[in-house]
């Protein structure tokens, strides 16, 4: 699969634990997908939430067309996924049972469509945080030390 990242939410990987991972697909509007292959996206402090057994992406920032119009966007809509009925009837099982969320993970082009890799994940709480972080700083030196013989 021929894919070009246009963002990855690096935030995500530090504030939660990654369980399960899917692609889905956006629902856009024109100037949108000409914002996202300009790379004027931002999936900071966006999340998904599954209504009436459809999934929508709130608080992902992708900034005005500079070309477009009176037809822009409006850089923060809500934005519909898609997924499989079986796969959001999973992930609404795992939300209600495990209490997990749902946040985006990266945003991709794909033959031309855009694609987002949204992940259940469950937050970490501020001890795991610090372990991951001493835990990166160990790998860290320790490649500096091979790289060095």
């Amino acid at each position: 699969m021929d894919k070009k990242v246009i963002t990855t939410n690096r935030k995500a990987f530090h504030d939660f634990h990654i369980f399960d991972k899917y692609i889905a697909g956006m629902v856009l509007v024109g100037t949108e997908i000409k914002s996202i292959r300009a790379g004027s996206v931002n999936l900071k402090d966006s999340f998904a939430k599954i209504e009436d057994g459809e999934i929508f992406l709130y608080g992902c920032h992708i900034s005005k067309y500079e070309q477009g119009n009176r037809y822009n966007h409006e850089p923060e809509r809500v934005r519909k996924l898609l997924l499989n009925k079986k796969e959001i009837l999973k992930m609404e099982g795992k939300i209600k049972k495990d209490g997990y969320t749902i946040v985006p993970l990266e945003l991709f082009l794909t033959r031309g469509y855009a694609k987002l890799e949204i992940g259940l994940a469950k937050g970490k709480k501020l001890y795991d945080k610090r372990a991951d972080m001493v835990k990166k700083t160990q790998n860290r030196d320790i490649q500096r030390q091979m790289k060095n013989y």
